[in-house]
């Protein structure tokens, strides 16, 4: 048995992945506890994970310290750098509480997400083994001519394109100075060479990502310790069945922001007017962003459901199309499904994945700040037109075997102490 932590950023697009390599762990024997300030608990659905809370003398103390985000504001250049400073107090915090909290569990391996530098910078100080896992796009930084995954720019090889990819890795670089200075700081204190940035902070035994070959720019020069699994699902053996009563003669629109922006109410009414001029059924899955009367409101614009939260695996088996932002997990799963993408991309890295839908032949990518007739009319080429790329990557994304691989790629870098000892005891 090994003992393994998770550390992670506290989201539940983030938590959501681990949590299913977790339970493929904690089925083949091992145990797992993910590590993070106590509020992050309620990310977790599953008694046989353990949770370790750190960070609560700070909590006691009054010391303002974040593991749950803010409102979303990162859609602005201000609010980026608001976001890294927040992302930068977490890191902190991690750094100086882990160490202890590792040792108190007898911790014998990290599992750790590209996006929390705090988990590779503290595994490689106490000589733990550790693999990355990229919840989101890869962070990883091989190659000047791929465009950082937080980037709008479609997929190009002219000189320009590299020049501009450049320019807005500089930019990227100053928006995250707060984090940047944490990242450094830290590792110095941890006895470390000085490191800066996420992609400096990744395993050197394996690095695992959600996306695969056929979805993402081409990247030939990542390390051959990097691996495309395609998503940590978990598929559930049970059968739902969608609770809506469906038109079959009328199109089926699924909407959703996620949780971080699921109060976008401006932009749901867009959606579900477009959905009305086209006669198209519309679901809205707002995650709890959304008040009963602004639920009534999107009814009256042209709504057929409006809900909190839905099994997305299920709806979009039924979808014609989805509308979302550019969350990893939701576009992977439309893919899964074969349902095309309407990307509306708002912040973080939902740019660069909006930008390889639009590669991938999944979908289309448009702004978020298109008007309801524009939105009707990507809508319409969307259901008009033929996506045969779907199949293509639907059936790229079974092959790489997701969780179960993922499993065995870390079982295969992390060696079993427990079965080393008795190996070299006989």
């Amino acid at each position: 048995m090994i003992r393994f932590a998770i550390i992670a950023q506290p989201l539940s697009s983030h938590f959501q992945p681990l949590e299913n390599l977790a339970i493929e762990l904690i089925a083949r024997g091992h145990s797992v506890t993910f590590f993070h300030q106590p509020d992050a608990r309620r990310l977790l659905h599953f008694e046989r994970i353990k949770f370790h809370a750190v960070g609560q003398q700070r909590l006691r103390t009054g010391k303002r310290s974040k593991s749950l985000p803010l409102p979303p504001y990162f859609d602005t250049l201000l609010g980026q750098w608001r976001s890294y400073a927040d992302m930068a107090q977490v890191t902190q915090m991690l750094c100086e509480e882990l160490p202890a909290a590792l040792r108190e569990d007898r911790i014998d391996a990290l599992i750790c997400d590209q996006m929390e530098a705090a988990g590779g910078l503290v595994a490689e100080s106490l000589g733990l083994p550790f693999v990355s896992i990229a919840c989101a796009l890869p962070v990883n930084r091989e190659d000047t001519t791929v465009p950082l995954a937080v980037l709008p720019y479609s997929y190009e090889r002219s000189d320009g394109a590299h020049k501009r990819y450049a320019r807005g890795a500089r930019l990227h670089d100053w928006v995250m100075k707060p984090l940047r200075k944490v990242i450094a700081r830290q590792s110095v204190a941890l006895g470390l060479p000085v490191r800066e940035k996420l992609h400096e902070c990744l395993s050197p035994l394996a690095q695992i990502s959600q996306t695969v070959l056929e979805f993402d720019f081409p990247r030939p020069n990542l390390p051959p310790w990097f691996h495309e699994v395609g998503p940590l699902r978990r598929v559930s053996d049970e059968t739902n069945h969608l609770p809506y009563t469906l038109d079959n003669s009328r199109p089926f629109v699924v909407a959703t922001f996620g949780s971080q922006h699921g109060n976008r109410m401006n932009l749901f009414k867009r959606i579900a007017q477009a959905c009305k001029m086209l006669e198209a059924q519309l679901l809205v899955v707002h995650c709890g962003g959304l008040s009963h009367r602004q639920s009534d409101q999107l009814l009256r614009h042209g709504a057929t459901w409006v809900t909190d939260f839905a099994d997305q695996a299920m709806v979009l088996q039924y979808a014609d199309v989805l509308v979302t932002h550019g969350d990893l997990d939701i576009v992977l799963e439309a893919v899964v499904a074969e349902t095309p993408i309407l990307a509306l991309p708002i912040a973080a890295d939902q740019p660069g994945v909006a930008a390889r839908v639009a590669y991938s032949g999944s979908g289309v990518h448009a702004s978020r700040h298109s008007s309801s007739r524009d939105l009707a009319e990507h809508l319409r080429h969307l259901l008009e037109s033929q996506w045969p790329e779907l199949e293509t990557l639907a059936d790229a994304i079974h092959l790489m075997g997701g969780t179960e691989r993922a499993a065995d790629i870390v079982e295969s870098v992390i060696p079993d102490r427990s079965k080393l000892y008795l190996v070299s005891s006989r």
